[in-house]
């Protein structure tokens, strides 16, 4: 089973075309990076995905679930930590986090284990009666990696989970995502850093204006010494 099935999406914005007649796949437990500049369609795409956007033409699969059809079971299946903080700045964090564990059904003595869990893992402990506007942009990038998880979702999409945090903070994050991706989380990434996709993903797919302009993996994109960063600026012309 593939854990996202995307076949020839198109999304309109009044005269924008914003994805055109896009198809790609993701394989279930892969590490997965989608590239491209601003603009290219990367954020259209996730929302499409999510049902946060509805789309124009095509079809949407997140492990086996139409994501219109089955919206519940889709949704379920997906945990988004999002470019954006669309947070409560003055919530606290652990209610904020029990919350969403009660909004996806998980019983109360299990929510209570889970964000035990996170704040162990994610070093966030320390700021478990903080409010959300009380923490750095580093633990709320970290805050918000947890509520993506708390429901344990089969793919987990991260939009530039690490933007704006220092590099000590940078590189404990990509540890544990290295660590979830080990115990079979499939995870679909995207990034500016591409030393981050770099290091972490194992198969990319590189957007321009809406549409698939290459599928590379690790060997192919490191291919006679070079780097994601020059693979991906002679494939968009950018040098």
């Amino acid at each position: 089973m593939k854990a996202l099935k995307i076949k020839n999406l198109t999304k309109r914005y009044k005269n924008k075309l914003a994805v055109n007649n896009l198809s790609l796949s993701v394989d279930k437990g892969e590490f997965f990076g989608l590239l491209g500049n601003n603009g290219a369609g990367k954020s259209t795409t996730i929302n499409c995905i999510t049902g946060i956007a509805k789309y124009t033409e095509g079809s949407i699969t997140v492990m086996g679930h139409d994501v219109i059809k089955d919206y519940q079971q889709a949704r379920d299946a997906i945990g988004l930590s999002p470019q954006e903080f669309n947070v409560d700045i003055f919530a606290k964090i652990e209610k904020s986090l029990d919350y969403v564990g009660g909004y996806f059904g998980i019983p109360a003595p299990v929510r209570k284990t889970k964000i035990d869990e996170l704040f162990s893992l994610l070093d966030l402990e320390q700021f478990r009666g903080k409010s959300f506007g009380e923490l750095s942009g580093g633990y709320k990038r970290r805050y918000v990696l947890a509520r993506a998880l708390m429901h344990n979702p089969d793919v987990l999409i991260l939009d530039e989970p690490t933007a704006g945090i220092d590099v000590e903070q940078r590189q404990a994050l990509w540890k544990y995502l290295q660590e979830l991706h080990k115990n079979g989380k499939t995870i679909i990434l995207t990034s500016h850093y591409l030393e981050e996709v770099e290091q972490l993903c194992s198969r990319v797919a590189i957007m321009q204006n809406g549409e698939i302009l290459t599928e590379l993996t690790k060997n192919a994109f490191t291919k006679h010494g070079k780097n994601l960063e020059e693979t991906y600026l002679n494939l968009t012309k950018a040098l």
